[in-house]
């Protein structure tokens, strides 16, 4: 089932998840009992990330060397699971950055076959990586780009002739800042650029992550006034330690809220923080729930505990 109809359909606000595949050499064993945990709450999908090569410097003897890590492998294969074992749908994420034209169709054309019909088109972050572009291939440079190369193949248009393979139809979800993406010049103008990608073909939105519900709802009120009127997805991480304080602005470019990171800081032990982290979380997800909102969407990474006791808190089923 797709992800709009999900979402179109339900009468209470739904709560979905995202994960992420383990590292190259990992064991899926340990995602999947994420996916055994989180599915007493019935989500009607959940997400997996995809990752493309990165580049890490190691110092050695010789000095500091530049080096190139694989992709994280097992987004299909994991998402093929989740759908065909738990019955939940899967929601793989596309990237622009690290990936071609051509191969993205190729990976279009192999979930359709897995029978997932649901994505999430990403540009993905800059992961200091420029693979070569071999000759005669191309590359989207933007969402809005990925979007449009989605939508082209849901209307039977690929890049090259292909026999025998039908119009896909997959569901296109994207990504929205709340509190604006770090590269834009302000929200209005994020919202606008937004807007180009569900006039592209997304369906629905999820944002990134936020501490402060008031950010998600001036972002919905903006994209409203901008015509922007698909479903939006509120997206909530539990801050389970002190060093989040640091780690969470400077990679996802949000704000911890001031009476969040006194609590935080002035938290005795670990147990503490990691309550104010639940307890904080749960205020929000009930904030969101009263609200009507058409659902609250975890980032969960690789471990549900936590999640598992703010859903409980709220007295969520």
């Amino acid at each position: 089932m797709k992800v709009i109809d999900h979402l179109l359909k339900a009468q209470e606000p739904l709560i979905s998840f995202e994960i992420i595949p383990p590292k190259r050499g990992g064991d899926i064993g340990s995602l999947l009992s994420v996916v055994e945990e989180l599915k007493q709450f019935h989500p009607p999908f959940i997400d997996v990330t995809s990752h493309p090569a990165e580049v890490y410097y190691d110092e050695t003897s010789e000095g500091i060397m530049r080096r190139v890590k694989r992709k994280r492998p097992g987004t299909l294969g994991i998402c093929a699971v989740i759908q065909h074992k738990y019955g939940i749908d899967a929601v793989p994420h596309v990237l622009c950055q690290g990936f071609t034209r051509e191969e993205t169709e190729d990976f279009l054309i192999e979930l359709m076959y897995a029978g997932i019909q649901n994505v999430l088109a990403v540009r993905g972050d800059e992961n200091g990586y420029v693979k070569p572009l071999p000759e005669g291939k191309s590359r989207n440079e933007y969402a809005v780009d990925l979007v449009g190369q989605i939508r082209n193949m849901n209307e039977g248009k690929y890049l090259t002739d292909l026999l025998d393979v039908a119009p896909t139809t997959f569901c296109i979800g994207v990504g929205g800042y709340a509190e604006k993406h770090f590269m834009a010049a302000n929200l209005k103008s994020d919202v606008e650029r937004l807007r180009a990608k569900v006039e592209a073909g997304a369906e629905y939105i999820v944002t990134q992550l936020f501490y402060d519900n008031a950010h998600y709802f001036k972002f919905v009120d903006m994209c409203r006034a901008e015509g922007i009127m698909v479903p939006i997805l509120p997206g909530l991480k539990v801050l389970t330690s002190k060093k989040q304080l640091e780690d969470i602005p400077r990679t996802f470019y949000v704000e911890i809220p001031y009476e969040l990171s006194c609590a935080v800081e002035g938290a005795a032990t670990k147990e503490d923080v990691v309550q104010i982290g639940i307890d904080w979380a749960a205020k929000q997800v009930e904030g969101l729930l009263n609200a009507n909102v058409p659902a609250v969407h975890f980032y969960v990474m690789q471990k549900a505990g936590y999640v598992t006791e703010v859903l409980n808190k709220v007295g969520y089923r």
